[in-house]
């Protein structure tokens, strides 16, 4: 479960910024995942409960926004929700595609106080 260390990752990232900033507590950590980022948002969240405990964001909330898998046809332009990894443009069956949105596993937002 490779989700563990990213969690413990998130964790250190978010509490090293909130002392840069004199906060004592971490209220929200919002994360964009890609669906085809390779993590699973269950496990996530069930890392960030277990991980939290005996941190200043012991009381904090996780939000994550769910990226969804996109691409941008090199042939036509078209740009279409990439469904069931098919990379196949929808529009013009052109099969050169750029990946514009999905892969993403990122910190998007901290709140402290």
């Amino acid at each position: 479960m490779h989700e563990l260390s990213i969690v413990q990752n998130i964790l250190d990232i978010a509490e090293s910024e909130a002392r840069k900033n004199n906060a004592t507590r971490i209220i929200k950590i919002g994360l964009k995942i890609g669906e085809m980022s390779g993590v699973v948002a269950d496990s996530i969240n069930f890392c960030f409960e277990t991980l939290k405990t005996n941190t200043i964001a012991r009381d904090a909330e996780l939000l994550i926004d769910h990226v969804p898998l996109m691409g941008r046809c090199k042939q036509c332009g078209a740009d279409f929700r990439i469904k069931d990894y098919q990379f196949i443009c929808e529009k013009c069956n052109g099969n050169e595609i750029e990946l514009i949105s999905g892969k993403e596993l990122q910190i998007e937002e901290l709140e402290v106080e």
